[in-house]
């Protein structure tokens, strides 16, 4: 009997999700992140965005010579449906690389990229995070700060009442658990922002503020808020990260 060659199964590669990291501002991409981001940038042209024009700045900014007309952009925004984004990561099964692009900063840390991820690990899809300025962990590093424990609280309550109670929550955290307590505000809000923790934390609690990260106008200062009552930096409308700590 002639015995025939069974031929070996062709197994089709699947796409690969990467994490982009971008500026945190009008800075040059490759002053605050390696060139392997620029590499990685230069072969994908799959891209999950939150806003459009700007991912086709940042693009263009680290890769100039790439084909726009090339770019496929799916729209990680408030107004994308969870239907359309569970579908994003189909073409990776077609052996296509994705990139998710963050607005500012690395993806999905305080950015909605984390369902995208989230999907990524569901659907068995290889995710590789890359090197990029992260403001959340810069302000930590400079802040002098517990860098061993220390939590990320996202945005505080508006409302008064509740800020002051949270701002209080936090500052008692810190304490009981030797823990850095790491929050964020609207850019427009910063100000009040100050006022706020200035009015409601201990006079010997430390505070740390770091505005305009990785720019020429970068603010970066830790004080007791005794210290801070007379001072009033300028953090109208600059992006900034707040971290409070109790001894």
């Amino acid at each position: 009997m002639k015995r025939v060659n069974a031929s070996p199964k062709k197994y089709k590669m699947i796409g690969k999700l990467y994490l982009i990291p971008t500026t945190l501002g009008e800075t040059e991409p490759l002053e605050v992140m390696p060139i392997s981001v620029k590499k990685v940038v230069e072969q994908i042209d799959y891209y999950i965005v939150e806003n459009e024009k700007s991912a086709r700045r940042f693009i263009k900014k680290i890769s100039p010579k790439k084909n726009q007309p090339s770019l496929q952009l799916m729209l990680l925004d408030k107004y994308a449906e969870e239907l359309e984004t569970t579908k994003y990561l189909d073409v990776c099964k077609e052996g296509i690389n994705v990139g998710l692009l963050s607005e500012a900063g690395v993806p999905a840390i305080a950015d909605p990229g984390a369902s995208i991820v989230k999907l990524a690990h569901e659907n068995n899809i290889r995710v590789i995070p890359l090197v990029g300025p992260s403001s959340i962990l810069m302000a930590m590093m400079s802040s002098g700060m517990n860098g061993q424990n220390f939590a990320f609280n996202g945005y505080l309550p508006i409302e008064k009442g509740e800020r002051k109670k949270t701002i209080k929550e936090l500052e008692k955290r810190s304490k009981d658990k030797n823990q850095s307590q790491i929050f964020i505000e609207t850019p427009y809000r910063n100000e009040k922002m100050l006022t706020d923790l200035k009015a409601a934390l201990t006079p010997t609690t430390s505070l740390c503020i770091a505005a305009d990260i990785t720019l020429p106008s970068e603010y970066i200062k830790t004080m007791m808020v005794k210290d801070w009552k007379h001072q009033q930096p300028d953090l109208h409308k600059k992006p900034a990260i707040f971290i409070i700590q109790k001894e």
